[in-house]
């Protein structure tokens, strides 16, 4: 299969979109490992799985038609020159898990932690490959 250059393209679009959702959810979920003591904290996180499915779904395009397009959700918006947002909401499980288990709280904000700082890496180290040497 021949790889245009819209193609390659569409590809670091997506990469670079799933790194810039991945670092917006460190920062949510080190809040909830450092403000969990606050008074009226509620933990939050970014909708995974609603970004997923955007990706997913942008990917699927790309195969079919060498284009990508990029499809709002209820928590995420695309908007122009590749900006979007990903707005975090109360995390009910976690908040649960708050009220009954701190210890258990904390360990899976650890886990979620370690997960997207995963999904980060790929992403970064995939785009390190597409780009010229020292450009990222």
């Amino acid at each position: 299969m021949k790889t245009t250059s819209t193609a390659i393209d569409n590809i670091t679009e997506v990469l670079t979109r799933i790194v810039e959702f991945t670092e917006r959810r460190r920062e949510v979920l080190t809040r909830n490992l450092f403000d969990y003591k606050t008074d009226g904290f509620r933990p939050k996180d970014l909708p995974v799985f609603e970004f997923a499915e955007c990706m997913t779904e942008a990917v699927s395009e790309h195969l079919r038609t060498q284009r990508l397009l990029l499809c709002d959700r209820d928590h995420i918006t695309f908007g122009e020159e590749g900006s979007f947002d990903a707005l975090a909401d109360v995390d009910a499980e976690a908040e649960n898990l708050l009220k009954t288990n701190t210890k258990h709280y904390l360990q899976m904000q650890i886990h979620k932690l370690s997960e997207n700082l995963m999904n980060n890496r790929i992403a970064v180290e995939l785009l390190k490959q597409k780009q010229p040497y020292g450009l990222l």
